[in-house]
């Protein structure tokens, strides 16, 4: 499989190491009220769905840059990738 690496370009799969569902960019609030449940749920819960899905990914023998990778669970076809940071800044949760 390869994955087009928006800085790098085109780089195959096995330069990465795959994390999971790109939700877990978003890390629950330690300090909330229920935050036990909170990571609970952020650590142990995972959705398998069939289709498009949103994954992290780690370029580990490259650059070590985090990628979010839409693909298709199905088909194995990547329809985008993008930087997780920018991901994560657009999505207004960035740190």
């Amino acid at each position: 499989m390869i994955i087009n690496h928006p800085l790098l370009g085109p780089r195959d799969a096995q330069e990465f190491t795959y994390l999971g569902d790109a939700s877990m960019i978003h890390r629950p609030d330690w300090q909330a009220e229920n935050a036990i449940d909170q990571f609970h749920d952020y650590t142990y819960l995972r959705d398998n769905p069939a289709g498009s899905h949103r994954e992290l990914w780690f370029h580990e023998q490259g650059d070590r840059s985090w990628l979010v990778v839409t693909r298709n669970t199905l088909t194995h076809e990547i329809e985008k990738v993008e930087l997780a940071s920018d991901v994560a800044k657009a999505e207004g949760r960035s740190r």
